[in-house]
């Protein structure tokens, strides 16, 4: 009944439109007046083949800056550094709130005996249970409906790619320093001693030293080698170097005797430089060289470091609880932790 009573107010209008009186309606960008069907697209909608709304936003940071009719339809953003220990750790799929994984030490004794002799019972692995620690990290930015409807660019992809990165950053730095509580417990807080594989407790990490408070000694490419020796052969297939980029330049700059430089680099595009034949990467979470600072790391982080997250990424748009407000809530659980202390060795710059 309502779209016969449109069709023949159109139509009307039309025919007086025909006959020389004006019309008391705004013109339809790329219409003619005398269109009827525009006529019906103005009652139903407000408009016609092309919508044009009026955006006015009091502050430039909060919206302010799509006002402009041109403007370009991609956002530019600063980069953020993302930790890449997500990409060289274990990472496992979870299903539930807590995860649990057995890890066993001292491995199964066993012994020699003739054909005929007496076999004794040998001694069993001891069993260490890891629970890594997880939190939920979460983001529920707001955007104005009109903002969604008239910014020249995608508003919603740039919100969810936002999110996104900012996730990857949060979890990256809480895989290095993570505190453990309601978040992952990143592998710099795990305990550390300086003794052995034979006598260290299970969950500590094995520090060496630079040799001087704060620096290097007088040797430093012997220092980095006493750290691969450490490792033992078994973790050295896939083991890397971890380390932030004001102490890789430094370590760039080390030369052997000979005047050979310590790092190389890639030999083609996309492969890793290499310091003493194992695979750089780049962490911007890992500390500077400091007193005391544990700013290099060495090892097999496949082996050593657990990642466990329940699925991925979640985002939820949410138009109704803040009208005029579209939220858009973003979650993720995560949790990490050192599974195998023995897998990773961390350099401690003091004189012992």
């Amino acid at each position: 009944m309502i779209e016969t009573k449109a069709n023949g107010l159109g139509a009307s209008f039309g025919a007086v439109e025909m006959a020389g009186v004006p019309a008391a309606r705004p013109m339809l960008a790329g219409a003619s007046p005398r269109s009827g069907a525009m006529f019906e697209s103005f009652l139903r909608s407000g408009s016609g083949g092309l919508e044009v709304k009026a955006f006015t936003g009091a502050s430039d940071g909060s919206g302010g800056l799509a006002v402009p009719q041109e403007i370009d339809a991609q956002i530019d953003a600063t980069l953020k550094s993302i930790s890449p220990i997500r990409g060289i750790a274990n990472v496992v799929q979870v299903g539930s709130a807590g995860y649990r994984k057995l890890v066993t030490s001292g491995g199964t004794p066993s012994g020699w005996a003739s054909e005929t002799g007496d076999r004794d019972e040998t001694g069993t692995p001891t069993f260490n249970e890891i629970a890594p620690p997880m939190g939920d990290l979460y983001a529920n930015p707001a955007a104005s409906q009109t903002m969604l409807d008239d910014a020249a660019f995608d508003v919603e992809a740039w919100l969810a790619g936002e999110i996104a990165m900012e996730f990857a950053r949060a979890e990256g730095e809480a895989f290095v320093n993570g505190s453990g509580t309601n978040r992952p417990r990143g592998f710099l807080q795990s305990p550390v001693s300086a003794a052995g594989d034979a006598t260290r407790p299970f969950g500590t990490l094995q520090t060496l030293s630079s040799g001087a408070d704060g620096a290097f000694s007088i040797n430093p490419e012997e220092k980095l080698i006493d750290l691969v020796q450490a490792l033992r052969p078994p973790y050295r297939q896939g083991a890397v170097w971890v380390m932030n980029s004001a102490t890789l330049a430094r370590i760039r700059k080390l030369k052997t005797t000979d005047g050979a430089f310590l790092w190389q680099p890639g030999l083609a595009a996309g492969q890793p430089a290499t310091l003493l034949g194992y695979p750089v990467v780049e962490a911007e979470d890992m500390p500077d060289i400091d007193t005391d600072s544990l700013s290099i790391a060495f090892g097999n982080f496949k082996a050593g470091y657990l990642i466990a997250e329940r699925g991925e990424t979640q985002i939820l748009r949410d138009p109704y609880s803040n009208k005029p407000y579209v939220h858009f809530y973003a979650t993720k659980r995560v949790g990490g932790m050192v599974s195998n202390s023995e897998a990773i060795k961390l350099m401690k710059f003091a004189a012992s």
